[in-house]
């Protein structure tokens, strides 16, 4: 009946160490209770040897593959079972087989199990296989194995009389490749500037804060004046911004008035950037927000009867709309300017106090004074008892000082900040944190004076500015 199963396709599951096997029956042996495969393939994959012989009781489990001629062999003999040389350990425990990779011709192997002969471990084997055995055909009875056979019995004797190849896998290690690289050979120095090529040929990588678009070289000596002030100064971005003598200066807002921009628009672009300045430094949104109605910032404005007053009082008038409590003083018996006059009565219509004495002004320290009682025009006004009297009180109220468009010689209010207006003055000895407002002058008024003009503001109407050493 051995002969009768030759050819058929069949699939032998031997366990997880030696895997399941499919392929053509060659031989039958009931005398040895083996089997044998020709043109097997081991887990999917096809084996280098030309057949496979197995032992029974290294057989889990066998499945024919062409179920329809198996079938119909077994009803022409009379059976539909198992064929014979299974029934005795058909179900055995896979055990690791000797499957040396030097056996890599055309010979066929035997995988067949290994005990070295008196071995004192071929008893306590046997008595395992034994035991298992007992266990698996207890469990198709349908009752459970213990739980130190599930935890540990299974698989725990199979790898323990398994001999470890050491030349197959010895041959396995290419020694020559391997000192090759160590050595520095031509090949991996190829490799080398194979990789150094790759790398040149790489597109450069930029930062996010880098253009990737190829330009012109930056100019940062961007402004040049006919009359230089003496100093220099430059913007976060690097631009030189030089300053100019007042007479120059002069000549520029002559000739922005020409145009169109006049007094009462500039007075106006002022206002509303130092204003927005002086917000920033009584700490914006954090200060001014409705949830925070009971420390309203309060500032003091210091500013004279001329038109760096009224620039002055235009910004207090700004700060009043945004909340603030502010406080002017403006002599009143001194003349006045006519812009101080108009701005004066707008101020009025604000809940802005103002007072006409020093002695009216807060004793305690205020959050902001801005300072606006030089003149340009008028030097000579320093002297007078109402502007030594307001100078020494903003100096003795240790609030910080915002001093907007002062004059060159201006050195009585000791101010923290400084704005200037268009282009810098040379301020004498100045000290302080040097601002510069955008007052709306067009690059071709600047033109008509002789100055080469581009606007260092780029986003913003009112940028600090840094001396250069």
């Amino acid at each position: 009946m051995s002969t009768d199963w030759l050819g058929s396709l069949v699939s032998i599951n031997c366990g997880v160490t030696l895997g399941v096997y499919q392929g053509a029956v060659s031989c039958v042996d009931h005398a040895s209770q083996t089997i044998s495969l020709r043109q097997p393939y081991r887990n999917g994959v096809r084996c280098p040897v030309p057949e496979v012989t197995f032992s029974a009781m290294d057989i889990m489990e066998l499945k024919f593959q062409d179920i329809q001629n198996t079938v119909k062999r077994s009803s022409e003999q009379g059976s539909a079972t198992e064929p014979s040389f299974i029934s005795a350990g058909a179900h055995g425990q896979s055990n690791r087989a000797t499957n040396d990779s030097a056996h890599s011709s055309s010979a066929p192997i035997t995988i067949l199990r290994r005990v070295p002969a008196g071995s004192s471990n071929s008893r306590g084997a046997a008595h395992a296989t034994q035991r298992r055995n007992g266990l698996r055909s207890a469990g198709a009875r349908g009752q459970v194995r213990s739980k130190d056979d599930e935890c540990f019995g299974d698989g725990t004797d199979e790898d323990l009389d398994t001999d470890f190849d050491f030349e197959g896998n010895l041959a396995l290690f290419d020694k020559a490749a391997v000192f090759s690289q160590i050595d520095g050979t031509s090949g991996h120095s190829n490799k080398v500037q194979h990789q150094s090529a790759q790398a040149e040929q790489r597109p450069q990588s930029y930062r996010h804060d880098q253009n990737i678009l190829e330009g012109k070289p930056i100019i940062y000596r961007q402004i040049t004046v006919p009359l230089h002030g003496g100093k220099e100064y430059c913007t976060d971005s690097g631009l030189v911004v030089p300053c100019i003598p007042f007479k120059l200066h002069k000549r520029l807002l002559e000739a922005a008035e020409h145009w169109g921009l006049s007094v009462k628009r500039r007075l106006e672009t002022i206002g509303v950037c130092s204003s927005q300045m002086a917000l920033s430094l009584l700490g914006g949104p954090n200060r001014l927000n409705p949830k925070n109605i009971h420390q309203k910032p309060i500032v003091v404005l210091l500013c004279g009867p001329h038109s760096q007053g009224a620039q002055g009082v235009s910004c207090g008038r700004h700060l009043a709309n945004h909340e603030v409590e502010v406080i002017l003083f403006l002599p009143s018996f001194v003349k006045m300017d006519e812009s101080v006059t108009r701005e004066v009565s707008l101020y009025s219509r604000t809940s802005g106090v103002q007072v006409a004495s020093v002695s009216e002004l807060p004793a305690s320290p205020v959050d902001l004074v801005i300072n606006c009682l030089g003149s340009h025009e008028n030097p000579q006004l320093r002297e007078q008892s109402w502007y030594q009297s307001a100078a020494d009180w903003a100096n003795r109220n240790r609030a910080p000082v915002l001093s907007i468009d002062p004059p060159v010689s201006e050195r009585t209010v000791e101010a923290k900040w400084t704005l200037s207006l268009g282009l810098p003055l040379p301020l004498a000895g100045n000290e302080s944190k040097l601002y510069l407002c955008d007052i709306g002058i067009p690059k071709l008024v600047y033109q008509e004076v002789g100055i080469s003009y581009h606007s260092p503001f780029g986003c913003k109407f009112v940028i600090p500015l840094h001396p250069v050493q």
